[in-house]
């Protein structure tokens, strides 16, 4: 009967500090296609269970440690407050070019004000999406995904990791399926590339087999008009020969009287 009369008193506190504290900062995305959406809402239960149940856990370790444990379990209340928070504000979405995690939760002591965190991955690094679930979240039915880059590798802290999202195959299928997709575009932009080289080959083989035609028409036109001038010159010529005759003719006749 106690511990029943534990969780109602944690759940009555939790919701005594959900009231009238509205959602901080809707995170929709702006102008964005958005291709496929993660959904955290079916998963929020077993989320909260299975960190606080972690939560608990470390505080009784603490107390037979130190005695800090003591508090944190005091801080229950509070910590579950933050977790339901935290899940409800997380937006988890696939753009054509970018996986995009943004998530807005409360500090430590929410009085203090908010955390916002945004993340973009961009599709083209990333070489693969792992999906994890260990011992205790197996008991509540919570996954991991860790979203892996491509590039040296490097500790599994340093990527991507988000809890609680519902259907990670589907996420992982979506991005696989635009990976594919993208890679496939770029392999059809290559081979266009590739094609297009042949082409502008011929092309210029085509232009080089065509001018020799081209110059021989011009060289008939220029051996024509050289032809024209040659035969104007010799005109030219003979009406000159006939011109020296006549005079030559003319000479001896005017100077035979004078001897």
């Amino acid at each position: 009967m106690g511990s029943k009369d534990g969780d109602t008193d944690i759940d009555y506190l939790e919701r005594g500090l959900l009231t009238g504290n509205g959602s901080h900062g809707d995170c929709e995305p702006e102008d964005e296609t958005i291709l496929y959406t993660a959904s955290f809402e079916e998963t929020e239960e077993n989320f909260v269970k299975y960190q606080t149940a972690q939560w608990v856990f470390y505080s009784l370790l603490l107390i037979l440690v130190w005695g800090i444990g003591l508090f944190m379990l005091l801080y229950v209340p509070v910590r579950r407050y933050i977790l339901r928070k935290d899940i409800r504000s997380r937006k988890l979405y696939v753009t054509p070019d970018a996986i995009v995690y943004k998530v807005v939760k409360p500090v430590p002591f929410p009085c203090f004000g908010v955390l916002k965190k945004e993340k973009h991955v961009l599709l083209p690094s990333v070489a693969d999406v792992v999906i994890e679930q260990g011992y205790l979240q197996s008991l509540f039915g919570v996954y991991s995904i860790r979203i892996e880059n491509v590039g040296v590798r490097r500790s599994p802290s340093d990527d991507v990791q988000i809890q609680g999202v519902a259907n990670p195959s589907a996420f992982r299928k979506a991005i696989m399926i635009r990976l594919s997709n993208m890679r496939s575009e770029a392999f059809s932009r290559q081979i266009s590339a590739i094609e297009d080289v042949p082409n502008l080959r011929i092309g210029q083989s085509a232009a080089a087999w065509m001018s020799p035609s081209k110059s021989f028409r011009h060289d008939s036109f220029a051996h024509s008009g050289d032809l024209v001038l040659l035969q104007k010159l010799e005109e030219v010529g003979t009406s000159v020969k006939r011109v020296q005759s006549l005079i030559e003719k003319q000479h001896p006749q005017t100077s035979g009287p004078a001897d």
